[in-house]
């Protein structure tokens, strides 16, 4: 019996050393586990086809993980269970991160196919709903090209839903040459309605029939919120919509396989802006444009007779119209759905308007939006306020309801950028969608094409009329974006607020710089009007570094700054010279003004002059104060800034030049035209005008070209005029190259276009730095007046020491930029490596990357860069981030 006993001992022990040596093994295996992992991990951002050899180790390494817990449990090494799996969770977590880094590289590699080949075998359509607006056009003109581009099919939806519903002749395909001179037009050439057929579900069973039998499965929508919806509950229910299809014998099961899923893009077209998501939508600024020549037109007469005007602007319940108009006019008062007015003011209008009247102005603008509504709900009309200026204070006063004028006219220069560069990205989303991605709208978020879901920016804007009925108004406001955020802060800090008592004893100085542009004197308006509010002394510098150094400084009060809103060129005088050999005479005068601070507004010779100013700190102490320079330039080549104020105007009278000729060219038939423009080496005008105008071709400095190039667009125009489009439009940049003037370029295109067309050319000259400022330019100007001196407040209270001003930090002289979504300051030092000193332009440039944009829609066969395309946002997050 013992010997038995001792034999099953003996094999227990053998079985255990069995188990430790299998133990041992596995911590072998492990440690290899281990090793591989980390070669894993450093070949993955090699290697495309290491997530699959992850998720291979990552299984077998559970499964050693599995067998050294049971060791552990035979053994009863419990406290080294919770060990190992933590152990295994970590690297369960880092090699799925790494897989799915990995995924998302070989996804973006496999986007990256040849553009012209996404939409081959696959069909787009396009249609416009709901209001129309300005800009439609251009966005219905892009989305035809790219589509076309691409190889896909494209359909013009006519008569919106209402055409989607009726099929037949309403649905037809679109052409490269159909979409021609489209982009000068206002409202929408494929024509919108409101269909009581399409909210039903027999009417998108039919709309949903028409397409599927001409293979179309990828929907572009332009319209508002409410078309928007409509397509969103047009794509959740296709499914279902087949099915009834199918049943009813109207579609065959292959016909319904083959577009088993719909895609859906909305572009949002509304002069209202009152879509949650995009900064601008399509129409808003050629409405901004309709208003304020209307209002320009009244000042006029309204001074004549020392009148008040009331003027209503559409908008329904949305005040972004209201509120920019009121900032790019200098309003006396606004009203807005958004934010009624306080309890009692009736009593505080009036006193505005006889204070304003008492300090010598001669008119009073008032601006009422549509919705606008007290806080008791009740509406406040044009009649009403007319009514109560008239008996409270006996002023004559007009009442202008402005209609149907907004919705007009050309789409300015912005809304046919702002519609071919949606176009495009609403093509390259519809061909990168699968059947899981949502809804999305193309949208724009500072300068920058955004994907955002599209219920999310539906839902959103529910949000703010929930807001506004529950009376939270201030929430309402923030809902509506950031952008009308500070649009509504800035006017309520220039027309609501008294100056203070006490007075800081700081002195601003504010001076031009450079070239005159539009859109200046709303800077400086806006600078002196907000330094006063903050209590300090506004002194005016006149004609720019060279008074600062002559002397020739006058303080300023309120009432100076007047009516500078509308204002064109610098009422201050302003010259190009810089400080460099005025830097004694201009410390003596900073120290005999006593001033502690300086604004300068201008181009690149404010940049240029306030690193002078910098470098000069080490000699002269006068000059250790803050400053902050304003980019303001037709040319829009200052560092630091993505866009200039007076850029928008000169980019529009260009525009508005090219079309006249573009005209003149359709009407003689064969020509082609040579235009001119300004900008120096900074090829910004010439490419963004090219985009708006629809240019053939725009040479710029930015972009070498060579005579293979204009052999190339040269053969290019000889193809187009074997067409129907009989006309082209070239675009030369005033500095793109030494040798190839304008004068060449017009010989070389009149020689080897003998006998097909002939050429005209014409140089815009000033008249690009000329006109009021544009209400972009406006608004642009006023908030960042607005903004610069805000923030020199706040650095004069970081740099006091010891009882005076002392600012000789880099952070203490910034340019103040727009840079994609926000503001920004930045040091002038920093900046310098970035800038070409010699050529006057920035190193790195952001609407470069719009150029191809520009080749494609002029018919070259290029390749389109898919990699920078937009990716899916998500509205509630971006606006907290912004």
């Amino acid at each position: 019996m013992e010997t038995v006993w001792d034999n099953c001992v003996c094999v227990c022990q053998v079985c255990v050393c069995i188990w430790d040596a299998f133990v041992c093994m596995c911590q072998v295996s492990l440690c290899f586990i281990e090793l591989c992992m980390c070669f894993l991990k450093l070949s993955v951002l090699l290697f495309h086809w290491i997530p699959h050899i992850g998720l291979a180790v990552l299984i077998w390494q559970c499964m050693h993980r599995k067998i050294q817990f049971e060791a552990n449990r035979v053994y009863d090494e419990k406290p080294t269970c919770k060990k190992y799996f933590d152990r295994a969770l970590n690297d369960l977590c880092t090699l799925t991160s790494i897989y799915n880094g990995c995924h998302l590289v070989n996804m973006q590699r496999s986007t990256n196919v040849d553009p012209t080949k996404m939409g081959v075998g696959r069909a787009i359509a396009v249609l416009t709903s709901g209001g129309d607006a300005q800009g439609m056009n251009a966005a219905v003109r892009a989305t035809v090209r790219v589509g076309i581009y691409t190889g896909a099919k494209v359909y013009f939806v006519h008569e919106g839903y209402q055409g989607l519903v009726d099929g037949g002749d309403n649905i037809r395909p679109a052409t490269w040459e159909s979409v021609s001179m489209m982009l000068q037009l206002g409202g929408t050439v494929i024509g919108s309605a409101r269909c009581q057929d399409f909210r039903t579900k027999e009417g998108r069973a039919q709309a949903a029939c028409n397409l599927v039998k001409l293979g179309i499965t990828n929907l572009c929508v332009i319209g508002g919120d409410g078309s928007l919806t409509g397509a969103n509950e047009f794509r959740n229910e296709w499914s279902e919509l087949l099915q009834i299809l199918l049943k009813a014998g109207k579609i065959t099961a292959e016909e319904a396989k083959r577009s088993s899923h719909l895609n859906i893009v909305g572009m949002v077209g509304s002069i209202d802006n009152d879509f949650c998501g995009t900064d601008m939508t399509i129409g808003t600024d050629s409405a901004l444009h309709r208003i304020m020549e209307v209002v320009d037109a009244i000042t006029t007469t309204a001074q004549s007779h020392q009148r008040a005007f009331i003027l209503e602007v559409m908008g329904r319940h949305c005040g972004y119209l209201a509120i920019v108009t009121a900032l790019a006019c200098g309003a006396d008062w606004v009203f807005i759905p958004e934010m009624p007015p306080e309890e009692g003011w009736e009593v505080h209008l009036c006193r505005r308007l006889t204070y304003q009247r008492s300090i010598g102005q001669r008119l009073n603008v008032i601006i009422v939006a549509e919705g606008a509504l007290d806080r008791q709900g009740k509406p406040i009309t044009c009649d009403i306020i007319k009514n109560l200026v008239t008996k409270k204070l006996g002023f004559d006063t007009r009442a202008t309801i402005l209609g149907h004028v907004q919705r007009g006219g050309t789409p300015s220069a912005f809304d046919r950028i702002l519609g071919s560069r949606m176009g495009v990205e609403a093509v390259m989303a519809l061909l990168e969608a699968t059947p899981d991605t949502p809804a999305c709208v193309v949208s724009l978020s500072g300068n920058m094409a955004v994907r955002l879901p599209l219920m999310e920016c539906v839902q959103v804007t529910k949000e703010v009329t929930k807001a506004m009925a529950e009376g939270k108004f201030e929430e309402a406001v923030k809902l509506r974006g950031k952008s009308f955020e500070n649009n509504w802060n800035t006017y309520k800090l220039l027309a609501h607020v008294t100056a203070p008592d006490v007075k800081s004893n700081i002195n601003v100085a504010i001076l031009n710089v450079g070239a005159p542009c539009a859109g200046m004197n709303a800077a400086v308006r806006s600078a002196v009007r907000i330094g006063i509010l903050q209590g300090h002394n506004m002194l005016a510098v006149h004609d720019g570094f060279e008074g600062l150094a002559h002397g020739t400084i006058e303080p300023v009060s309120w009432a100076y700054v007047g009516g500078w809103t509308g204002k064109g060129g610098s009422n201050l005088g302003t010259k190009r010279i810089l400080p460099a050999s005025m830097i004694e005479d201009i410390s003596l005068n900073i120290a005999k003004f006593n001033i502690h601070a300086l604004v300068i507004i201008g181009g690149f010779e404010a940049f240029i002059g306030g690193l002078e100013l910098v470098t000069a700190r080490e000699k002269y102490e006068e000059l250790c104060i803050p400053l902050v320079v304003i980019p303001a330039t037709v040319s829009n080549n200052v560092p630091g800034s993505d866009f200039s104020i007076g850029a928008d105007t000169a980019l529009n009278t260009i525009t508005t030049t090219c079309d006249r000729i573009k005209q003149s060219a359709a009407g003689t038939k064969r020509r082609v035209f040579i235009i001119e423009t300004m900008g120096g080496f900074c090829g910004y005008l010439a490419t963004m005008a090219g985009l708006a105008a629809g240019a053939d071709a725009a040479y710029i400095y930015e972009e070498p070209f060579g005579i293979h190039d204009l052999e190339t667009n040269v053969e290019h125009l000889l193809e187009k005029m074997k067409t129907t489009v009989k006309r082209g439009l070239i675009l030369r940049n005033e500095k793109c190259n030494a040798n190839y003037t304008t004068d060449f370029l017009f010989n070389l295109y009149s020689e080897e276009g003998k006998g097909v067309f002939d050429c005209r050319k014409n140089v815009l000259g000033h008249m690009q730095q000329g006109g009021t400022p544009t209400p972009f330019d406006r608004t642009f100007g006023t908030k960042m007046g607005a903004k610069a001196v805000l923030w020199l407040t706040d650095k004069l209270k970081e740099c006091y020491r010891h009882g005076r001003i002392f600012a000789n930090t880099p952070d203490s002289a910034c340019v103040l930029g727009m840079r994609k979504r926000a503001m920004v300051f930045q040091p002038l030092s920093e900046l310098k490596g970035d800038t070409d000193i010699e050529h006057r332009i920035p190193k790195t440039q952001w609407w470069l990357k719009l150029r191809p944009i520009l080749k494609i829609l002029a018919k070259y066969k290029i390749n389109l860069d898919t990699s920078e395309t937009a990716t899916m946002e998500h509205v509630i997050k971006k606006r907290g981030a912004v």
